[in-house]
């Protein structure tokens, strides 16, 4: 796509935790029936915040990116890989720890 840059991006699941997404994937439809419910799927308009906002919704292993035209939310670690790596240091550093 000219003009657009996408990272993975990572999207709020149905159980109030991040999840990784990519806007740009496709879904496959190997090994299931077609519908044309699929044909009609509409994205919904990404919601706007404001700088209290997103100071409010981000976590602590999330960053703020603020510049002139957009704010933007994103992961400290932006790899999965790395971001599962880090977990875990922080878990065993916790048991050893107590």
């Amino acid at each position: 796509m000219i003009g657009f840059e996408f990272i993975a991006a990572i999207g709020l699941g149905s159980n109030g935790k991040s999840a990784p997404r990519h806007p740009c994937k496709t879904k496959h439809l190997t090994n299931l029936r077609q519908t044309y419910s699929d044909e009609a799927l509409t994205l919904e308009p990404p919601v706007r915040l404001s700088l209290e906002q997103c100071l409010e919704f981000i976590d602590d292993d999330e960053l703020l990116e603020v510049t002139p035209k957009a704010l933007r939310m994103r992961k400290r670690v932006l790899e999965k890989i790395g971001r599962v790596k880090l977990d875990r240091q922080k878990a065993k550093a916790a048991r050893l720890e107590e």
